[in-house]
């Protein structure tokens, strides 16, 4: 049976943890692992822009020693020129694990389940499980562990918030949720599904933030979704500025997946000033996806 990582919830806690802590020893000394993945090949096939999880993706498995290559959809045929199992049967005489990134979950779930491979999902309109374990790693790295603190999520119900649900519900710790009473009833049963008694719902964020250690947000309009069609009206008091900031803790961190739009979802006070840790999030996508790649491939 081959090892996917395709959604937190699809995986246990202790293979997670393991994920967590063989991303320190990489981050700690990368010298170790430049042999890890010596021949072997991923391959990464992206439906959708990305710059942080195909860069980091890349790099990362080349400093293992494995060899990556990026196929275009189009070129492949992927979809039109045969069937799905036949094809990742096909990439599977080639390569020891495929990165994928689209707007449509299912598909992923389903090509994994041929079990010709592993897949990760690099991101999908329903989840984004990669991003989300780097932030748990991340936030471990300034704060300890993660199952002790208030985690406050700022704007719109979207596919790495779903991910952040599944992580609070794995590792035990408090999550706050903030965005407005429409957004919240549009996605009643979605959220309905992930019911726990450390997820709350708030349609105020400076009440959701009292007391958080760490704030996060993204982009108000996510990649595929049409703007014009979108109220983002909706979210303008759900903004993070200094002021909502000031209501949280005095050390709470502020994260963002990237990438932001600046003065919207977040201003530039905040996601420049001394309590933003974007960048070091940024970096850590890569030595936790090098764990995730260890942790499919061998």
């Amino acid at each position: 049976m081959k090892k996917h990582f395709i959604d937190l919830d699809y995986l246990s806690k202790l293979d997670l943890r393991n994920i967590l802590n063989l991303a320190k020893a990489i981050k700690d000394k990368p010298i170790n692992f430049s042999k890890s993945l010596e021949n072997k090949s991923l391959g990464m096939l992206f439906k959708k822009p990305s710059t942080r999880t195909r860069v980091s993706f890349d790099i990362g498995m080349k400093m293992m020693g494995g060899n990556v290559i990026e196929l275009n959809a189009d070129s492949i045929g992927f979809g039109n020129r045969e069937t799905d199992s036949d094809l990742v049967k096909t990439l599977s005489q080639y390569l020891d694990c495929l990165v994928i990134r689209n707007d449509d979950h299912k598909r992923i779930k389903s090509l994994a389940k041929f079990n010709h491979l592993p897949i990760i999902n690099g991101l999908s309109n329903y989840s984004h499980p990669c991003q989300i374990l780097s932030d748990i790693f991340t936030i471990e790295e300034n704060k300890g562990s993660i199952s002790n603190l208030l985690i406050v999520w700022s704007g719109d119900i979207n596919n790495v918030l779903i991910s952040l649900i599944q992580a609070s519900i794995i590792f035990g710790f408090n999550l706050n949720i903030a965005s407005p009473k429409l957004i919240l009833h549009q996605n009643k049963n979605l959220l309905d599904k992930y019911k726990s008694d450390q997820i709350k719902f708030f349609d105020n964020p400076f009440d959701a933030v009292t007391k958080a250690d760490c704030v996060m947000t993204d982009i108000w309009v996510s990649m595929g979704e049409n703007i014009s069609t979108k109220n983002t009206t909706l979210f303008k008091n759900f903004q993070i500025n200094d002021n909502l900031m000031e209501h949280a803790k005095s050390n709470s961190l502020f994260m963002h997946c990237l990438p932001a739009h600046r003065n919207e979802e977040v201003t530039n006070s905040v996601i420049d000033g001394k309590n933003s840790i974007v960048w070091e999030q940024a970096k850590n996508r890569m030595f936790v996806q090098q764990s995730i790649l260890i942790f499919c491939i061998t």
